[in-house]
């Protein structure tokens, strides 16, 4: 595993150099903006990451005004109570993507950001606090306590909101069995937690964030995604 300035200049090198590099990373939300982000939108997002999940992300785009106004805005209190006969209707209605199990895990989901929100005085405040070194639990937390947010869906998620992550892209997964991390695609604890600790390390070494480590791995091979790896945010 070589330091991380090695794999900055590859990235810098192949992205026309470090000021063209840094025009392509995200900005990283501060605890305090995670924090101010309303729980309704943690709840529409979740829904939006697990529609997306295998279909069209521009036709849920598209069609998420109706997502809005059918789930009452995503308010969580009223979402978590929403009764199977409201769920059920919406089979039927057009504004909306019309897959039972999908639907059903928003109300599943509201269940989990109130959970979050009585515990720790919101969901906001809650992955606001998480530890950034700690971020393969938070993923563990989000496919054992909530729906169908599990792996790619849980790391879309996160990015979306701002949360300081990984991705594990075809992109970057090539470049952490390069530099020894790992010698397949990352597929449970074990493989995570090596992932985990090698970001930590460059975070360590660089000062950046775990979302720029990311992003300058996947951004420092030539290749394109491996086979059987999704493609996407890095």
């Amino acid at each position: 595993m070589r330091p991380f300035k090695d794999i900055e200049k590859l990235a810098a090198d192949r992205k026309g150099g470090p000021k063209a590099l840094a025009k392509l990373l995200p900005p990283v939300a501060s605890a305090k903006q995670l924090a101010g982000i309303g729980d309704d939108r943690w709840l529409s997002a979740m829904a939006k990451r697990v529609f997306q999940a295998g279909f069209s992300w521009k036709v849920v785009e598209n069609k998420w005004p109706g997502f809005e106004a059918a789930f009452h805005g995503f308010d969580p209190n009223r979402c978590a109570m929403m009764p199977d006969e409201e769920i059920e209707a919406l089979l039927k209605n057009p504004d909306v993507i019309r897959n039972g199990a999908k639907l059903r895990s928003v109300r599943e989901n509201a269940v989990f950001v109130t959970d979050l929100a009585r515990e720790h005085g919101s969901a906001a405040m809650f992955f606001a606090a998480w530890p950034d070194d700690d971020y393969v639990g938070l993923l563990d937390l989000l496919k054992k306590r909530g729906s169908r947010l599990g792996g790619a869906t849980g790391m879309f998620l996160l990015r979306g909101m701002g949360k300081d992550s990984f991705i594990t892209s075809g992109d970057m997964v090539t470049a952490l069995i390069r530099e020894g991390v790992v010698d397949k695609r990352p597929s449970g604890k074990r493989d995570m937690a090596k992932v985990q600790a090698a970001c930590n390390q460059w975070h360590e070494e660089s000062g950046r964030p775990l979302t720029h480590i990311s992003r300058i791995l996947a951004m420092s091979v030539d290749s394109g995604p491996m086979p059987g790896h999704y493609v996407g945010l890095n």
